[in-house]
């Protein structure tokens, strides 16, 4: 069951990932390189190098869920961010949109009115 949700925290590994890599080796990466802890229940997305393949990883109750999705053909489209960037913080609206291929790098969020009671 896919149990993510605008609640969560996104995560995006910004250096290419071998996608051979499982479970414990994306902890790895979150731990090392995002000082990060991967137990924390926060989505971590990783891409690989040709951009056809993202895996999430999602700590859940008691256990790692990994999500892998893979491209017949295309890529996905990532952000533009700075390269010295370990990582980079995306909201569900934009994960969405990435696991679905639209492009989110030229995406501005309108600024919506509330009522005030």
């Amino acid at each position: 069951m896919f149990a993510l949700s605008s609640s969560d925290r996104f995560y995006l590994y910004a250096h290419p990932t071998d996608m051979r890599k499982s479970f414990d080796s994306l902890c790895g990466l979150v731990q090392n390189d995002l000082q990060q802890n991967p137990n924390n229940g926060a989505v971590y997305i990783f891409v690989n190098k040709v951009r056809n393949k993202v895996k999430l990883l999602h700590w859940q109750s008691g256990g790692f869920v990994l999500y892998y999705k893979r491209l017949e053909s295309g890529t996905f489209e990532l952000p533009h961010y700075d390269s010295e960037v370990e990582g980079l913080r995306l909201d569900y609206a934009q994960l969405v949109l990435l696991v679905d291929g639209v492009a989110i790098t030229n995406l501005s969020r309108r600024k919506r009115y509330e009522k005030v009671e």
